[in-house]
């Protein structure tokens, strides 16, 4: 019974060792899939490590103070690049941050620039793997910087606060970049025979102060000049249309000097000076023909009328002077007197009074009435018979002509002058 039961039960162990195998094969294939994944997972580890290492490596300190001793040790800065063998090749380039206000009394314009400058220095190259050393204005004093000055400025600052301004840049093969920031005031001579429909071309000039064009050579970069966004100027009565930029040659005593000339052109506001002064001075001269159509007998409402515009004209005429201690001292002597005021443009005809009764001056009817001028200016004298060479006119009639006259002479000044300024 032993041998058959052993034999019964064989089938049994040998599923349960081929299980057990089973067992083990799966637990043995499992662990090896997790060595491998972390294997993977480790391989790419060290490959983002080695990609990020080449790419940015890691430099100390210690590195750029030795570049840049090793470029400074024996480097004179008072010698420019490549002396008696090459001109010095400049390229500039200008960030106009804004321009304004202009001053028309000085003949002046303020603008505010970041100036850049870029140039080759051979005794500046380095080898390493860094590309660019990014320096401050601390680096500035040591290496040879060009002598550029603005010929037109009279007067510039540099902005220091809360450092200077200023930025310099070295590239492995010796090139060079320096930019500031500066203000200036610059000339600008303002041509005012088109006043106020005038337009300028406000220059700025920079060229070398001791290297003449055999020495140093200024090129435009591209893009040469850059603008900021112009609604943030304080161009105030101008309005800023473009710029231009040129090159020439400057012949001197001393030498031939390359010049850059950046021009902005400005045209002056129309808006301004319609509401400030064409609208009233239209409106005053309309307002003068008022008394053309009030009876010659209203004396009161005529001299109102003359009087009112007197004191607008003289409103507007005071208040384009600047005041001194000297001009209010003339205006209170001349308060006394209004009719002879020194700066008065407008003496109505209408305001005068004529002399009536007898005077040395007058001239005599034959019916023994006196007229005081070239018109018969009374009624009582307009059936007299004058003198010789006298005119007899009714003032009735003057007024009768003027309402015809003086609004079509205004019409026509006023077309010839606007298609004179406009157009022509």
């Amino acid at each position: 019974m032993g041998p058959r039961k052993a034999f019964l039960f064989s089938p049994f162990l040998l599923w349960s060792q081929s299980r057990g195998v089973r067992l083990m094969f799966l637990l043995l294939t499992l662990h090896l899939g997790n060595c491998v994944d972390k294997a993977d997972d480790e391989d790419d580890e060290d490959l983002t490590v080695n990609k990020t290492w080449v790419l940015a490596p890691k430099i100390h300190e210690g590195d750029v103070t030795q570049i840049l001793n090793s470029l400074l040790q024996g480097y004179d800065n008072k010698l420019r690049p490549d002396i008696g063998v090459r001109p010095t090749v400049i390229e500039t380039d200008v960030y106009v941050n804004s321009i304004g206000p202009v001053d028309p009394i000085n003949m002046e314009y303020t603008i505010d620039i970041i100036f850049a400058q870029t140039w080759f220095d051979s005794r500046l190259k380095f080898n390493s793997t860094m590309k660019v050393l990014m320096l401050n204005s601390n680096m500035v004093g040591k290496i040879w910087i060009p002598d550029t000055f603005f010929r037109n400025s009279r007067k510039s600052d540099a902005h220091w606060i809360t450092t200077p301004n200023r930025l310099l840049r070295i590239w492995n093969d010796g090139r060079v970049l320096y930019t500031l920031r500066l203000t200036i005031n610059a000339e600008c001579y303002l041509q005012l025979h088109n006043f106020p429909m005038d337009e300028h071309s406000c220059p700025l000039e920079f060229s070398s102060y001791g290297y003449p064009k055999n020495e140093i050579e200024y090129k435009w970069k591209k893009p040469s000049v850059e603008v900021a966004d112009p609604k943030y100027w304080r161009l105030y009565q101008f309005a800023f249309v473009g710029l231009r930029n040129s090159t020439e040659i400057c012949h001197t005593i001393s030498g031939d000097y390359v010049i850059m000339t950046i021009f902005f052109d400005l045209s002056r506001r129309m808006g301004y000076f319609t509401i400030q002064t064409y609208i009233p001075c239209i409106l005053t001269v309309v307002l003068s023909w008022v008394s053309f159509w009030i009876n010659k007998d209203a004396v009161p409402a005529r001299t109102s009328l003359a009087l009112m515009e007197y004191g607008t004209l003289h409103y507007f005429t005071s208040n384009k002077k600047v005041k001194t201690a000297r001009d209010r001292k003339i205006k209170s002597k001349a308060s006394i007197s209004p009719g002879l005021h020194p700066g008065s443009t407008l003496i109505p005809m209408n305001s005068i009074s004529l002399p009536q009764g007898e005077d040395d001056y007058g001239y005599q009817c034959l019916e023994g009435k006196d007229c005081a001028s070239f018109f018969c200016c009374f009624e009582d004298c307009k059936t007299g018979s004058w003198r010789e060479g006298r005119i007899h006119i009714r003032i009735a009639k003057i007024d009768s002509y003027s309402r015809i006259f003086f609004p079509t002479a205004f019409a026509l000044f006023n077309l010839v002058y606007w298609v004179g300024y406009l157009y022509l």
